[in-house]
């Protein structure tokens, strides 16, 4: 069986020692040939500007296909089409679009009286300029804000039906908890591609945190996994083989694609692709 087509995801520096653990997430993953890497916004937008820059900074100095994330967050429409036609003057045509969360402790999302009200429309009216290739999120585990995990796969499709090409899910535990969303979707007649969003578990309390922000159920054999191997020091071993296992469980499943939310941290996700067969590509030099 080939190995899978990997994708990964980043999050902007906003200070000068991140900005270097970027670079060197960079240096570390870029051998790999990603399909894309994509880069995050904040909560609220908070790094709109900082998102703008390690876009076109990646795309210029690695030659990476970048993807930018794009939300309605604390903007008008006019602000939000002006940050994506920057991206695409830069050469960046890859968009990951999303409604966004809102700013920390502001409570529930509410839209900009002259913004986007939801991913719909943001989509809508990126699709609407032709300029860009859109993915946009999934949610295997029932968004916190749903009514109900049917609700999630119907929006979905309607994200689709708006102009999306593919979609990235939520990080989740078990293998089956993918297999079960996928199949809902193909039952609602939704046949785009769905790519498993993986997270490689470098901290074991932040991992579980936010996963119960985030609505991601927490089997309770992987809880009581982590609390061991933590105690015993073996967290980084644990995670690896927990991580490693999840993922070729899901390409036996006939998936072909994974993405990798790195926390710009890349050791982890490094090593998982290897056990997949993912090796740094190799460049042959042009003989005169």
């Amino acid at each position: 069986m080939s190995a899978p087509q990997i994708s990964f995801e980043f999050f902007p520096p906003q200070n000068l020692e991140a900005s270097f653990r970027l670079w060197d997430t960079v240096q570390v993953l870029a051998p790999l040939d990603p399909r894309f890497v994509s880069v995050t916004y904040g909560a609220g937008g908070t790094t709109r500007d900082l998102t703008r820059d390690a876009v076109k900074a990646l795309h210029r100095a690695a030659g990476l296909n970048v993807a930018a994330h794009l939300t309605c967050v604390n903007a008008t429409r006019a602000e939000t089409l002006a940050v994506a036609d920057e991206f695409a003057a830069a050469g960046v045509t890859e968009i990951v679009a999303l409604r966004g969360d809102p700013p920390k402790g502001s409570g529930a999302f509410q839209a900009h009286p002259e913004g986007f009200a939801n991913s719909i429309e943001l989509i809508e009216a990126l699709a609407e300029t032709g300029k860009f290739n859109i993915r946009v999120g999934a949610y295997p585990d029932p968004h916190p804000e749903a009514g109900s995990g049917q609700a999630d796969v119907e929006w979905l499709k309607r994200k689709i039906d708006a102009g999306a090409s593919e979609a990235i899910t939520q990080f989740f535990f078990e293998a089956e908890t993918f297999f079960r969303f996928r199949d809902a979707c193909e039952k609602a007649g939704l046949d785009a591609p769905i790519v498993p969003g993986i997270l490689p578990i470098e901290n074991w309390a932040g991992a579980r945190n936010f996963a119960q922000r985030c609505g991601t159920k927490i089997p309770g054999w992987v809880s009581d996994a982590f609390d061991k191997a933590t105690r015993d020091g073996r967290a980084d071993l644990l995670a690896t083989a927990l991580c490693a296992e999840l993922c070729d469980d899901l390409i036996q499943g006939g998936v072909d694609k994974l993405h990798f939310y790195t926390l710009n941290r890349p050791e982890l996700t490094r090593d998982v692709c290897h056990a997949l067969g993912v090796t740094p590509r190799v460049r042959l030099e042009k003989v005169a």
